[in-house]
């Protein structure tokens, strides 16, 4: 065969070859393009690291809210991570948010108590006092034994000025841990609101013997002695009161116990003294005269 026959048959050949070559460089190219974005979506939805969560619970209640925001959206299921973003959004003041949130992640996680404690704070938070017992009645439901969700519902009920099944709840709560300051506390202030002041009395001196007692429970107490006309006594209870906040207090009192009238009356007026803090709507008192609640 010719020399020019033969490189007539071998230069389709390497046209083939060099077309081949060019191809797999172009596979290549796209294949590492490929495993590039994947390694780049991977790490943006990996979860943080522990350390990335440290840094976050010691950071300021925005950026905190922001970060469980951010690993919240990487994987809406995970229920502590659910947690972790509703309290941080409950820490900046957005109760509706945070509200909002558990509404669409309960049905992922409808036996999880924590997630309707917190739903019960968020509306007690929000003024919604009805919803707040539902939420907290469905966590009592779900774990008997839990007291704060006992003590929650009973809070909410009292809000509700069903104050009976207040008084109820509370003392399921104090069945399971009767060293509870708060519920003890907002036990013996219900019991107030009904009217019996004796029994308010012997709770709030409970409460106020325990520890982690603080000033709040002295207040309730020695307002409630002040209620019955104990006022020197309302004066030793609390030592460390300004004195001019107790003797204020004490002479609201005293005008409202001259001439005598009925429980119901005195609910319903405000002594001219009121501490310059305002307690949150969480905390707040149904009774104008006591000092707010404490926290379930």
């Amino acid at each position: 065969m010719s020399r020019a026959r033969r490189l007539a048959l071998a230069l389709p050949l390497l046209s083939v070859s060099l077309l081949g070559a060019c191809a797999s460089t172009a596979s290549k190219e796209e294949a590492a393009t490929e495993k590039a974005i994947e390694d780049a979506m991977a790490k943006e939805l990996a979860p943080a690291t522990p350390e990335e969560v440290a840094a976050a619970e010691r950071a300021d209640p925005l950026t905190r809210a922001n970060f469980w925001a951010a690993e919240f959206r990487k994987d809406p299921t995970k229920l502590d991570v659910t947690i972790k973003y509703v309290t941080a959004l409950r820490d900046i003041g957005s109760q509706q948010r945070a509200i909002d949130v558990i509404a669409k992640t309960l049905p992922t996680h409808p036996k999880s108590t924590e997630l309707y404690i917190i739903m019960g704070r968020a509306l007690m938070s929000d003024a919604r006092p009805g919803e707040a017992a539902d939420a907290y009645y469905r966590a009592s439901v779900l774990e008997p034994q839990n007291a704060t969700a006992s003590a929650g519902l009973g809070l909410a009920l009292d809000q509700l000025e069903r104050h009976a099944d207040a008084q109820k709840a509370y003392r399921a709560a104090l069945e399971i841990d009767p060293n509870r300051v708060s519920t003890r506390t907002n036990y013996g202030l219900s019991l107030a609101l009904s009217g019996n002041l004796t029994a308010a009395e012997a709770e709030l001196r409970e409460a106020a013997s325990l520890p982690g007692a603080d000033a709040r429970v002295r207040q309730n107490l020695a307002l409630i002695l002040g209620l019955q006309g104990d006022f020197e006594e309302a004066r030793k209870i609390d030592p460390h009161a300004p004195k001019r906040t107790v003797d204020s207090n004490l002479d609201a009192l005293r005008s409202m116990l001259s001439p005598v009238r009925d429980y119901g009356s005195l609910r319903d007026e405000t002594p001219a003294s009121k501490p310059a803090k305002t307690p949150s709507q969480e905390e707040a008192s149904t009774a104008p005269q006591l000092r707010g609640s404490l926290n379930p």
